[in-house]
C-alpha cells in the first residue's frame, strides 16, 4: 500500500530531508513539498543580501529544482488549516491534501505594528515576503526627489534588529550619498543582542556607533516612533503563523501558549505522532532560540526519522548544540564572531561567514550531485 509524505514549508530542514530523499528514495512513498514560494533564502545571508552584497538569487535554495530531482510533486500554496485527526492539511488553493505522515518546516512570521503613524515598515519575517517589499522600497529611494534627512529605526534589540538597521542603512547611503540618513534602534530588552557575551554587545554597540545609529533600550513600540521615522525595520521576536494560533485552523494538535508546535526528542507532535515539526515552527521541549542553526542542525535528524517511521524503523534524537558559531555581519566588510563567552570581531569573521553561508548554499545548488558535508562548513 502506497503512502503520501508532505512537506509544508520551504525551510533550511526540509532542504536537507530533499536531499537526503533523493539519494535514498523509500518505495512506495509519495513525496509532495507545499510552500508558497519558489525561492526560500537562507537566513544567514539575508543581512549581506539587505546590505547590497549579495544578489537575491546568490541567497537562496531553489525548491521546485531540488523536488525534481528527489522525484517530489511540488504545490505552490500554503497552509490555511491543519485538520490531524482526519489526516488531512487544507490549502490556501483550495485543495485538500491526505497525508500518512506531515512534517512542518514553516518558519514563523511577525505582526507588524498596526495605528496612526506614517512610516513604512518593512517586516523582517517572513523572509519570503521580505524580498518585494524591499526591493519597492529601493525603487521609491533611488526614484525619490526628496533631500531632507531620513530616518530608519529598528525595533527589536536581538541579531535580527541588530544586522538588518546595519545593513539597510548601508545600502540607502551607498544608493543616495547625497541625502543624510539616520539610524535607530529601540528594543524593550535592558540589553543590546540578549544572550550574547558581553564582548559581542560591546563590538556591536561600537558597530552602531560607527553607523551613526542612536541606541535605546528598555523602549516599547509606539506611535510616535513611527510619526518620527521614515522607515521601521520591524524585528522584534518570532511569531507562529496565523493558522498555528488559531485552534479552529490547527484542529487538536498541540502547541505551545504562543502557538509553536509542541515536540518531543524525535522531533514529533507530543499530540499527533505522524506529525514532525522542525525550525521556527516548533517548540521543543527546553525552548531553544528561534534562530536558523538549530533548524539545520534538525534536519539530519528530520531526514532520518521520516524515512525511519515510514519504514517502520527506530526513530533518532535530537540533542542540540551547548555551543555554536555565531556570525553577525556589521555591513562594513566585518563580522562579529562569538562562541561560548569568547568573542572576536574583524574582517577575516566577515570572509569566514561568507564561505560557510555560500557553502551552505551551494549544497543545494541543481548542479549538485550529492549533498556535500565537509567539517566546518556547516553552520
Amino acid at each position: 500500500m502506497s503512502q503520501r509524505l508532505v512537506l509544508a514549508g520551504a525551510g533550511h530542514a526540509h532542504a536537507q530531508v530533499l536531499q537526503a530523499w533523493r539519494d535514498a528514495p523509500l518505495p512506495g512513498t509519495e513525496l509532495v513539498v507545499v510552500s508558497p514560494h519558489a525561492l526560500a533564502p537562507y537566513s544567514g545571508m539575508v543581512p549581506g543580501w539587505l546590505a547590497g552584497t549579495y544578489r537575491f538569487n546568490d541567497i537562496v535554495i531553489d525548491f521546485p529544482a531540488l523536488c525534481r530531482a528527489a522525484g517530489a510533486r511540488w504545490i505552490p500554496s500554503a497552509i490555511d488549516r491543519l485538520d490531524p485527526d482526519r489526516q488531512c492539511v487544507h490549502l490556501e488553493n483550495g485543495e485538500a491534501l491526505a497525508y500518512d505522515r506531515l512534517s512542518l518546516n514553516i518558519g514563523s512570521t511577525l505582526i507588524p505594528p498596526q495605528g496612526e503613524f506614517t512610516a513604512k515598515v518593512l517586516s523582517m519575517r517572513p523572509l519570503s515576503q521580505l524580498r518585494g517589499d524591499y526591493e519597492q522600497l529601493l525603487d521609491q529611494w533611488r526614484a525619490d526627489s526628496h533631500d531632507g534627512p531620513f530616518r530608519v529605526t529598528a525595533i527589536g534589540g536581538g541579531a535580527a534588529g541588530f544586522e538588518s538597521l546595519l545593513a539597510v542603512l548601508r545600502r540607502l547611503r551607498q544608493l543616495r550619498p547625497d541625502r543624510r540618513v539616520h539610524g535607530a534602534l529601540r528594543a524593550r530588552s535592558a540589553e543590546l543582542l540578549p544572550g550574547y557575551p558581553a564582548a559581542a554587545r560591546r563590538q556591536a554597540w561600537q558597530a552602531l556607533q560607527s553607523a551613526e545609529a542612536d541606541v535605546q533600550l528598555g523602549a516599547s513600540w509606539s506611535d510616535a516612533v513611527g510619526r518620527n521615522s521614515d522607515l521601521v525595520l520591524w524585528a522584534t521576536g518570532a511569531q507562529a503563523h496565523a493558522w498555528q494560533r488559531t485552534s479552529a485552523r490547527r484542529g487538536g494538535l498541540a502547541v505551545s501558549a504562543d502557538g509553536f508546535v509542541l515536540i518531543d526528542d524525535s522531533l514529533r507532535s507530543v499530540s499527533h505522532p505522524n506529525i514532525f515539526a522542525a525550525g521556527d515552527c516548533a517548540h521543543w521541549r527546553a525552548p531553544l532560540p528561534k534562530a536558523g542553526v538549530y533548524a539545520v542542525r534538525m534536519g539530519p535528524v528530520l531526514a532520518h526519522n521520516l524515512h525511519a517511521a515510514s519504514a517502520g524503523l527506530a526513530l533518532q534524537t535530537y540533542a542540540p548544540q551547548k555551543n555554536f558559531l555565531s556570525l553577525l555581519a556589521t555591513a562594513d566588510g566585518r563580522a562579529i564572531a562569538s562562541r561560548g563567552a569568547l568573542s572576536l570581531s574583524g574582517r577575516w569573521a566577515w570572509r569566514l561567514k561568507d564561505r560557510i553561508d555560500r557553502g551552505f548554499v551551494r549544497r543545494f545548488a541543481p548542479s549538485s550531485d550529492h549533498l556535500i558535508s565537509v567539517q566546518g562548513e556547516t553552520p
